[in-house]
């Protein structure tokens, strides 16, 4: 081979590694990848049986319905909403027989406290802080979880997962994202901290980053209770009794939405900023429908999902509950510790739309997402307790009495989607990226969009004379 040859070919390798590495590579790679799957497709039905052919034609006339360019997103729209409808419309009145459960077993409690001469200020804590703390989160929380983790969890045995992955896949790709994202973002419907672990699936360390900076902007399992417990009371609230329900669950289904834009918005602004680079491909093979097994899909949804996360906020919510009586109830000159922190909030928080007691429910709660609300309870007390709340109606009472609107219940409902990750999720974030730097740049980041989204919508509702 003559030295001209050399260079020629080298040169020819060099401009080939270039073209793979840019968008007509990308499509020259998808078309190999497509032509291998359509010869092995040839393959196939030469030499599988026929009523394995009618199987898989099958599947893929469902494909074609599920993964349509202009069917695909408004289905998954409504199954969304579904799934949203069912949980509001069943978690009603098991959330309410298990407070009034509670709250009659409150008083026996309290009896024997009394009989005991157990101190007023003892009772205070483990009654009217931890207990009445926990009775919330169980009664407000489990049926909602007990009805949403198994709907879900049924779309995921069917094999429906996959599909919301591949219609998302062209948008992570635009977003300058790995297409594996989409995948780690459905986990985070679940948990963010497991969708964080499954980053790991993402080869590119830039990629990977990407991943987990956004992936708390879809609502983990923990928020769900609160986007859903809000949407009912208030959301439904101006709508018509009959078509209140529907409401809400749209409206929270609009809030997924939105939390699902934002993902690509800030993976976009992170892949042309801080992570520069050139997005990696990937070819996502969709698995084939399968009949659902419910008693796994029981045992999944109660036991792993519904239980361990149930579990988790109690045992965050007790200490949670007592420092909240504790904050409540330690006084400095006329006003609490809570109160004192509160008002110190109070001037930037209504720049937001929210107040002072909202802000410490949000920072206290940062254990977990899912005591945000009995925190806030814990704060719009009297006498230092919590109240008793037997019923949603007893809930949207509280909030109006403490001077909620409906800029203010938009306002707690957004900025539950746009705050810092919970502390698991933090601490596997630190643990995953080995970044402490990321880890807070994680917190941050989608804290100012939060803050900077409730200013703007605040200032102009209030310009506009609307609040």
């Amino acid at each position: 081979m003559s030295a001209s040859e050399g260079y020629a070919k080298s040169h020819g390798l060099e401009r080939l590694q270039q073209m793979l590495n840019q968008e007509k590579g990308l499509e020259f790679r998808d078309g190999i990848v497509s032509s291998i799957y359509s010869t092995a497709e040839e393959v196939a039905h030469k030499t599988v049986k026929k009523t394995s052919i009618t199987k898989y034609t099958w599947d893929e006339k469902l494909d074609d319905l599920l993964t349509s360019k202009y069917l695909g997103f408004p289905i998954m729209f409504m199954l969304l909403g579904l799934v949203f409808w069912l949980t509001i419309t069943g978690a009603n009145y098991p959330s309410q027989m298990l407070a009034d459960a509670f709250f009659s077993l409150e008083e026996h409690i309290t009896g024997w406290f009394m009989a005991a001469n157990v101190p007023v200020w003892l009772h205070g804590i483990l009654v009217l802080g931890v207990y009445r703390t926990l009775a919330w989160v169980v009664s407000v929380m489990l049926p909602p979880m007990a009805i949403f983790f198994p709907c879900f969890t049924l779309l995921e045995d069917l094999g429906y997962l996959p599909r919301v992955a591949f219609n998302l896949d062209k948008f992570f790709k635009k977003a300058g994202a790995h297409g594996k994202q989409s995948l780690t973002m459905s986990m985070g419907f679940g948990c963010n901290a497991a969708g964080i672990i499954a980053c790991r699936i993402i080869e590119s360390p830039r990629e990977r980053l990407i991943a987990m900076i956004t992936n708390n902007f879809v609502p983990c399992n923990g928020r769900f209770p609160t986007l859903i417990a809000l949407g009912t009371i208030f959301i439904g609230g101006v709508i018509a009794a009959q078509y209140s329900t529907l409401a809400a669950s749209a409206f929270v289904s609009l809030l997924v939405l939105i939390g699902i834009g934002a993902t690509f918005v800030v993976s976009w602004g992170l892949s042309k900023t801080v992570l520069k680079g050139i997005p990696s491909t990937f070819t996502l093979e969709l698995p084939p429908y399968r009949r659902p097994q419910f008693g796994k899909i029981l045992y999944r949804s109660i036991i792993d999902r519904t239980i361990f996360v149930l579990g988790r906020a109690i045992v965050v919510a007790a200490p949670a509950g007592l420092v909240t009586w504790l904050l409540a109830n330690i006084m400095i000159g006329e006003q609490s510790i809570l109160a004192l922190c509160a008002g110190f909030l109070q001037p930037f928080a209504r720049m937001i739309g929210l107040d002072g007691f909202i802000l410490m429910a949000f920072i206290l709660g940062l254990p977990a997402n899912e005591i945000v609300l009995p925190i806030l309870i814990m704060s719009y007390m009297a006498e230092g307790a919590m109240l008793e709340l037997d019923s949603i109606q007893a809930m949207k009472e509280l909030f109006i009495a403490n001077g909620w609107t409906w800029l203010t219940t938009l306002n707690v409902m957004l900025f539950a989607l746009f705050h810092y990750p919970c502390g698991t999720t933090l601490w596997t974030i630190r643990k995953e990226s080995g970044s402490l730097k990321w880890t807070l740049f994680s917190a941050v980041l989608p804290t100012l969009i939060g803050i900077a989204l409730l200013f703007v919508i605040t200032q102009s509702v209030r310009f506009l004379g609307f609040a």
